[in-house]
């Protein structure tokens, strides 16, 4: 019955695939639930032997992060936008300045003195408007050193085919990663899905994530019984800095608070961190 359901689905999206796409409208078969659990479940934040600390305030712009910030030469920080909370409480608490980066502002917001700011965006081009983090990293004055680093992005979906063009070299310069995942309602698209997967896959190769906090603000999609939120701020520690001791099991951690306090906290699906075999 199933396979029958499927050749019936097929016939009618041949049938409509011109007519819509006259109409800038494309149908296609959504990615199965399975391969969404399965991306989940590499995911799922795994203990250190760092304890995650706040940074960045009570809210939206505050992230959890391990308390392994000692000796990190600088923080990177695109996607600026109007604030830079996250900026000036790790410099006051932690004494790492940020390089800021955003296309969209002409300056710092909030007063803040950042050891430096560029008027672009982080993307896969190097233009008038565009840079790439290679590039961007590499012509720092801190790269020299040797020193990690420090990696907050939150460019609104661009940070799929950003990181995915990154070297190995430079991305392993960053020691913790964070970063707000968008368009998850997106992953059910199958060419979609493939970047996406390759994007964790290049991700995962060097880092553990270590949280994973659902934005509250965006709300959450169901994809065939996969439920998801709509965006997610992970945090990745590079692997050479602990062995991981086991995984998490509190969802939201102690120190998580809603991205927008006037909204309900959103909690992580239970589909992203229960599995059957557990």
């Amino acid at each position: 019955m199933k396979f029958k359901k499927h050749r019936i689905f097929r016939k009618i999206a041949r049938l409509l695939k011109r007519p819509l796409a006259r109409r800038s409208v494309y149908i296609d078969r959504m990615v199965e639930p399975q391969p969404l659990f399965d991306l989940a479940r590499k995911l799922r934040p795994q203990k250190t032997r760092f304890d995650l600390v706040r940074i960045g305030g009570s809210d939206d712009g505050g992230y959890l992060l391990p308390d392994d910030l000692d000796d990190i030469a600088a923080c990177f920080s695109p996607g600026v936008a109007e604030t830079a909370t996250f900026e000036i409480d790790i410099l006051q608490k932690k004494g790492i300045n940020s390089h800021l980066a955003d296309y969209s502002v002409n300056q710092p917001p909030m007063n803040f003195k950042p050891s430096s700011f560029t008027k672009k965006f982080v993307g896969t081009v190097n233009d008038e408007m565009f840079m790439t983090l290679d590039k961007w990293v590499s012509e720092q004055k801190e790269f020299a050193s040797g020193k990690d680093f420090l990696l907050q992005m939150d460019i609104e979906g661009w940070e799929y085919p950003s990181l995915l063009s990154a070297s190995e070299d430079v991305l392993k310069r960053f020691r913790i990663i964070v970063i707000e995942v968008h368009d998850i309602e997106s992953w059910g698209h199958p060419p979609f899905f493939r970047m996406v997967e390759a994007f964790f896959a290049k991700l995962l190769q060097h880092f553990y994530v270590v949280h994973n906090h659902p934005n509250n603000f965006c709300g959450v999609i169901n994809m065939g019984g996969f439920e998801a939120p709509r965006v997610i701020e992970l945090t990745l520690l590079r692997k050479d800095r602990s062995e991981p001791l086991g995984f998490c099991d509190e969802f939201p951690h102690p120190l998580d608070a809603p991205c927008v306090p006037s909204y309900k906290e959103l909690p992580l699906p239970k589909g992203w961190y229960q599995f059957p075999k557990d």
